[in-house]
């Protein structure tokens, strides 16, 4: 992988445990090199630094933090301290319930809502060992893919801070590109976890529909038939790891499914035997020309990888944006919030109230028939896995724009929509409810990081590790670092 002058570029990583991966700190807890407070002192350093320059964090959770590094400290010392994660970071994008930890999720109408449960996937990550450090930001009932709301205002990228950080999952994947801890969880209706993580250049995936359990529900429920709940990391393993813990069934969310935990494979081989089907625009989508060619490269590294790369892709319609997408995430948005008059909404953002506005004007009618052509889709990508065994698209359109903005409306001297029609690749795979993964694969001539999207079928999360751990290998993205995480780490170096 190189920058964007085409040279080479591995600059040395921040000094502070938390830019470390999950799998290194468990090997230095095994070491006994430092301890669980050593770990969450530094990440809690990190984040604060980071908050300052990038705003990523809605609610400290740090003395918390703190004491449960303190306990887990002794009880490494005394060789009792159990779990997978024992003593990793995380942090929680404040979609997710943290049991006594406000649930903004963006919005002015939740400043006095306290969940008094976990949510499964914090019940799951709690039970490993894993450490909750803060709450992350995301827009208003993650309604858009950048993260800036009435609450937290503008969350900024650390590759630049006037650039971006996306969204709607956009602390949490700024939080990890700057080194404060190895693993964020975020949510993904219309891309909010590949989205940020394409901009901020880490790795990010969206299970499977249902295979991670969003129990007991976001606040508010927005999204309702097209959000994911999964991890953002670093590198394949920690993803794999969080994965493996976070997945389960849990009868309180209906869309839940019932499959064994499983254990995932990142060693990386050839990619000999695999089938990949390869679409730069999906057959109507404008592109940036950087992307375009950050993703053909990408297409050289695969194939020399062992890959047999085919021009392939699901033969979508033109007009999913505006007759499928839409009459569904609008109608669902509006619904999560129907009992709100426009009183309660004029502290919202006049995007978000346009969107609430059109979902509640389309009707049954127009719901229910989306979802036939939703059908359709799923068919499409149904016939595709029948030619090969995953797609790659590039993960988005662009790459991060001006923080501040919804979006962008041009791309390439094409019009575009604004609020989604430069993330042309992320939202087909939510209506189909297929898991997703986007990895590093390039930067622009800003320097600015370029995702590149891996699809798999139904409950192939499998070949989608595989495919991205050989890429990684091949292309070791987590050596690069934004400048702003090296000048947090060099001034507390320093301190």
């Amino acid at each position: 992988m190189t920058d964007g002058t085409g040279r080479t570029a591995f600059p040395p990583a921040p000094t502070g445990l938390g830019a470390l991966s999950a799998t290194e700190i468990m090997a230095g807890y095994r070491r006994r090199a430092f301890t669980p407070r050593d770990v969450v002192d530094d990440t809690i350093a990190a984040l604060q630094a980071t908050n300052e320059a990038c705003n990523a964090v809605v609610t400290p959770m740090f003395e918390q933090a703190r004491a449960e590094a303190d306990r887990l400290t002794k009880e490494m010392r005394a060789g009792e301290a159990k779990g997978p994660l024992a003593g990793v970071p995380v942090t929680i994008k404040d979609l997710v319930f943290v049991a006594g930890v406000p649930a903004y999720a963006g919005s002015p109408m939740n400043k006095a809502f306290v969940p008094e449960v976990d949510a499964a996937v914090v019940s799951a990550l709690k039970a490993s060992g894993a450490i909750v450090t803060c709450k992350t930001t995301t827009c208003e009932s993650g309604y858009k893919l950048t993260a800036d709301s009435p609450v937290t205002g503008t969350t900024r990228n650390p590759w630049n801070p006037d650039r971006t950080s996306g969204g709607s999952s956009g602390g949490a994947a700024a939080a990890v590109a700057a080194g404060c801890g190895p693993i964020a969880i975020g949510t993904d209706g219309v891309g909010s976890i590949r989205v940020p993580s394409s901009f901020c250049g880490v790795f990010g995936l969206k299970p499977t529909f249902g295979l991670v359990p969003r129990s007991p529900g976001f606040s508010p429920p927005s999204w309702a038939s097209l959000a994911h709940t999964g991890p953002i990391t670093r590198t394949v393993a920690d993803a794999a790891l969080t994965l493996e813990i976070i997945a389960g069934y849990d009868m309180r969310d209906a869309a839940s499914l019932p499959v064994p935990s499983r254990r995932f494979d990142i060693n990386a081989v050839s990619l000999n035997g695999i089938r990949i089907g390869a679409s730069v625009d999906l057959g109507y989508a404008a592109i940036s020309p950087d992307v375009r060619a950050a993703f053909a490269k990408a297409l050289t590294v695969l194939d020399a990888c062992g890959a047999q790369v085919t021009m392939d892709g699901p033969g979508l319609d033109p007009g999913i944006l505006e007759h499928t997408l839409k009459p569904i995430a609008f109608t669902e948005q509006a619904a999560a919030v129907a009992s709100k008059s426009t009183a309660d909404l004029a502290s919202s953002e006049a995007d978000y109230r346009d969107v609430v506005s059109a979902g509640r004007h389309y009707s049954g009618t127009d719901y229910v028939e989306a979802g036939y052509r939703r059908g359709q889709a799923r068919n499409a990508f149904l016939k595709l896995f029948e030619r090969v065994d995953a797609l790659v698209t590039p993960t988005v359109a662009v790459t991060a724009f001006e923080a501040g903005q919804i979006g962008v409306d041009k791309i390439d001297g094409s019009k575009v929509d604004p609020h989604l029609g430069w993330s042309p690749f992320t939202w087909p795979i939510n209506l189909a409810g297929l898991p997703a993964a986007t990895l590093p694969c390039g930067f622009d001539r800003d320097g600015m990081p370029i995702g590149l999207q891996i699809v798999a079928p139904w409950l192939d999360e499998p070949t989608i590790f595989r495919i991205a751990a050989a890429f990684e290998q091949a292309q070791p993205w987590a050596k690069f670092w934004p400048q702003l995480a090296l000048r947090e780490s060099a001034a507390r170096a320093k301190a």
